[in-house]
């Protein structure tokens, strides 16, 4: 078995991964790190929560270790690029962790907060920058970052990134950074857009694909419940208040829901907070560092928060609303099932959403057993047009074969520093959803 001394990294890093209770390297991680110490380019397709922060992160510290140089005022070495602030934050906090015997400087750049600090930060120049792509175009074109000496590029979460519309922004910031360099993309799906946009940015890449794109996690037990919009909020409430609840994730695809999700819950007695793009960082640390804390047990959330969000004890994932775009349900329920823990992942379903939920039945090759036995079960469930489910023993899919990939896992400002198929009470899955249909329109919202 591989472990990290076997990879041949540095004895600091050694050091702190022993400290972290770190041993054996996940897949990603071990068929990574040996290329990057050889100074490939890569395209690593893995899902969220398999540890590939650590893939890029190790052999990136090992790299500047090995060789230190003076830094450049305004200018990083490594430049990691990140499609949210959560996931950047989280991103600068894995280089100091691991660095934490090494001298390591470092910051973090993205909106939402005030550029004094980031500024500052930058002015001497740093080792590793951690960026998400608009704040960081803002301070390069205002003269307060300079990336003409970046040896090292990372993409994370790439598809993501291309989702919320940075693709531009990629490409400019890519033409302000030596052709000379090493690039990394990490990617959980690879769609026609990630391919073409590898096939500009990486030179004769080692490629790592440790799973299959867009499939969805075996620890997790997934389920849907057919719900009318009107009965949501209690439908929630009752799958919040189970005792088998210790931390949960309510996704909604509307930032004004979201809100409205977790008032109704507080004034119900449920600690719930709200977190999207129009809360100020200040309020979505505080709310981040209660979920972690556990003095919050629900984090209502837009789509925002389907990557990046790095908590092994969340129990349960209830989508309040389907996502629109399948791959975006196989990020969400990624959230739990965490650390070789098992989770449950249960999804509301009404009517104008059930084209939606054949699409992600298609992405993920299997049907979502049906929770029936609730309060709230709705009437088109029962319509001519559902198709009875094929389930083996402890409602598994077709064959007993359960479908899916298996998980693991992994501040801002800068520094420097030396499925089973049954219903979330117990109840059996019933009917799958069947048919033909056509996406309802309106295209991907706002987070």
């Amino acid at each position: 078995m591989t472990t990290f001394a076997d990879l041949k990294l540095s004895e600091p890093l050694l050091r702190a991964l022993t400290e972290e209770g770190y041993e054996t390297p996940t897949p990603i991680q071990s068929g990574a790190i040996p290329f990057l110490l050889e100074g490939r380019d890569l395209l690593g397709l893995a899902q969220t929560g398999t540890g590939k922060t650590a893939a890029f992160a190790l052999p990136i510290l090992h790299r500047l270790a090995q060789h230190r140089v003076p830094h450049t005022p305004k200018g990083p070495r490594v430049l990691v690029l990140a499609p949210t602030r959560e996931l950047a934050a989280q991103i600068d906090e894995s280089f100091v962790t691991y660095a934490r015997h090494m001298r390591l400087s470092h910051a973090v750049i993205f909106g939402g907060v005030g550029q004094g600090r980031q500024v500052e930060a930058m002015r001497r120049g740093v080792d590793v920058l951690v960026a998400a792509p608009g704040r960081l175009l803002d301070l390069v074109g205002q003269g307060h970052i300079d990336l003409s000496n970046v040896e090292v590029l990372v993409l994370d979460e790439a598809d993501r990134m291309l989702d919320m519309g940075f693709v531009r922004d990629i490409r400019r910031v890519v033409s302000m950074i030596p052709k000379e360099r090493q690039t990394l993309l990490f990617s959980a799906t690879m769609p026609k857009s990630i391919s073409e946009l590898a096939g500009g940015l990486l030179r004769d890449p080692a490629r790592v694909e440790v799973t299959p794109p867009s499939t969805t996690v075996e620890r997790i037990r997934q389920a849907v419940m057919f719900v009318d919009d009107s009965n949501k909020k209690q439908a929630v409430l009752m799958l919040v208040q189970s005792p088998k609840v210790v931390r949960a994730i309510v996704f909604t695809l509307m930032k004004h829901e979201a809100n409205k999700v977790a008032e109704f819950l507080c004034k119900e007695g449920i600690a719930a907070e709200a977190i999207h793009g129009n809360k100020s960082q200040g309020a979505r640390e505080r709310a981040m560092a209660g979920f972690r804390s556990g003095a919050v047990k629900v984090l209502v959330a837009t789509d925002i928060a389907a990557r990046g969000i790095d908590v092994d004890e969340i129990s349960h994932v209830f989508n309040y609303d389907l996502p629109n775009v399948p791959e975006s349900y196989v990020h969400r329920i990624g959230r739990t099932g965490r650390a070789g823990r098992e989770g449950w992942a249960v999804s509301l379903c009404d009517a104008e959403q059930r084209a939606w939920l054949r699409d992600i039945e298609r992405e993920i090759g299997m049907p979502l057993p049906v929770f029936m036995d609730h309060p709230f079960h709705s009437e088109m469930a029962s319509s001519s047009t559902m198709k009875p489910p094929v389930l083996g023993a402890g409602g598994r899919g077709r064959g007993g074969q359960q479908g899916g990939q298996r998980s693991g896992s992994q501040n801002h400002g800068a520094s420097r520093s030396g499925a089973g198929g049954r219903g979330p009470g117990g109840a059996p899955g019933g009917n799958r959803n069947g048919g033909g249909g056509r996406r309802p329109s309106g295209g991907q919202r706002a987070a």
